[in-house]
């Protein structure tokens, strides 16, 4: 036995509607669309939000919030991480353009240093923002921060 000897078992598999074959073939006329109505016409598809006529979903649920587009998102980088940085690679001095070869942030992004975490070393760090105790902790040790 191969491939080639390879037959479905008997009764098992049916032959598919011949449809639009005209009056014969039993499905004649209409061709199994019924009359008239969207769906007898040819090229109809039913949208995927469409729910039969009745008001849909998106138009039931009440709309709530606000999208600010003036927001500026900031990708955070807190003390203890800025800790495990300068640990790992050794440096002292950070930029948003070695933060970004560290793996820290997209170059697109802005970055902002926030105070979660313990500093133990002395560091100079150029980024976008920072928040006041993250700033108090970095002037604390003798560490200096610069805003882009």
């Amino acid at each position: 036995m191969d491939l080639s000897n390879l037959r479905p078992a008997e009764g098992s598999t049916k032959n598919g509607k011949r449809i639009g074959r005209g009056t014969g073939s039993g499905r004649g006329g209409t061709s199994t669309r019924g009359h008239k109505g969207d769906k007898a016409r040819s090229g109809a598809k039913e949208k995927r939000h469409f729910e039969g006529g009745q008001t849909p979903m998106q138009r039931r649920l009440p709309k709530r919030g606000f999208k600010n587009v003036n927001r500026v998102e900031f990708v955070p980088l807190n003390l203890g991480a800025l800790e495990a940085l300068v640990q790992k690679t050794g440096s002292t001095t950070f930029d948003v353009a070695s933060l970004v070869a560290a793996g820290v942030s997209r170059a697109s992004d802005k970055i902002k240093v926030l105070g979660t975490g313990k500093l133990a070393s002395k560091v100079t760090i150029k980024v976008h923002a920072a928040s006041a105790s993250a700033k108090a902790a970095i002037e604390a040790l003798g560490g200096s921060i610069e805003l882009v």
